[in-house]
This record gives structure tokens, sequence and C-alpha cells, in this order.
């Protein structure tokens, strides 16, 4: 009975601190959410609305990471398959890191160099990631042509929506 009692306590314990799905899933971005700025590699900053723009025409897949995210160093071996398996698609990792020199050494450490990345240098809570619901990393997102959001929530790049959306917009 106390194995039980334990066991119920520890599952309750464990969902309180599991990620939440949003219950609206949004398809287009708010006005403040593509004014939010991020930093380059070069430490150069940037809008959402600038990044979207520099991939018009193009589905972009949205990459939510940190080096210090075990889920997400977990996810990368799939994600870079995801990225692999579509080359006509464009790739964007918005980083969590909580420093510049941390994102810096993330980069180098996981060989991400040669991608197209940015982190928010205004931390975790700002106008696109509150916007967005971003409650998990990591956690990925498909924008389509027309910068308009196709698949608004997951949580792995193994999720078949994912491949799915990005196969219904190349058609």
């Amino acid at each position: 009975m106390r194995k039980s009692l334990l066991l119920f306590m520890i599952g309750i314990f464990g969902l309180s601190f599991s990620q939440k799905v949003p219950t609206v899933l949004k398809t287009s971005f708010s006005k403040e959410a593509l004014h939010q700025k991020l930093e380059g590699e070069d430490g150069k900053s940037i809008t959402i609305q600038d990044i979207l723009n520099q991939h018009k025409g193009k589905v972009v897949v949205l990459d939510f990471w940190a080096g210090w995210c075990r889920d997400c160093l977990q996810a990368l071996p799939k994600a870079q398959e995801l990225e692999k398996n579509n080359p006509n698609i464009d790739f964007v990792f918005l980083s969590l890191e909580r420093t510049k020199e941390s994102f810096d050494k993330s980069l180098d450490r996981f060989n991400m160099k040669d991608k197209d990345n940015y982190w928010f240098a205004s931390g975790w809570k700002n106008d696109f990631n509150n916007y967005i619901d971003l409650n998990w990393i990591p956690r990925y997102m498909v924008i389509d042509q027309k910068s308009s959001i196709a698949k608004y929530y997951a949580i792995s790049p193994e999720d078949p929506e994912i491949q799915t959306t990005i196969n219904k917009l190349l058609q």
C-alpha cells in the first residue's frame, strides 16, 4: 500500500512539472511577437520579422533549443536527420542560452556554426516566446511560404505531423 501511494505521489508530482500543450494553436504572429529582437552569431540585433523575411517563399522549421537542455541534446540527432531529409526546407535555430558566451560555446560544441542561429538575449520570457506559449524545449514550429504558422506545437523532431505538414506545404 505504501509503495502504491508513493508511486501515485511521484506520478502526480511529475505531471505537475510536465509541459502543457497550448489550447489555442495559433496560425499567425502578433505584431509585438514579430518585433521581438534576437541576436545573431555576430552579436547584431535582428527581429523575428527580419528572420522570416530572409526566408520568405520557403518552408521554415523553427527549432528552439539550448545547450543546457538535456531533452534538446537527446533530440539533436533526430533534428539533424529531419534537416538532412528535407534539403529544400530552411531550418532556423533559436537558442535559449543564458549568455552570449554560452550560445557561442554551444554552437561550437554541437557543430552548429554552419546553421542559421540566433539567441534570445532578452531571455526566455519575451514577447515572442510568450505569444507562442513557449513552455518547453525542444520545440519545433513549421512556418509556411507566406510566414504563417503551419505547425504550431511539436516537442520532438520525430513528431510525424512535422513531416506531414512539410510535405503538404511542398505540394
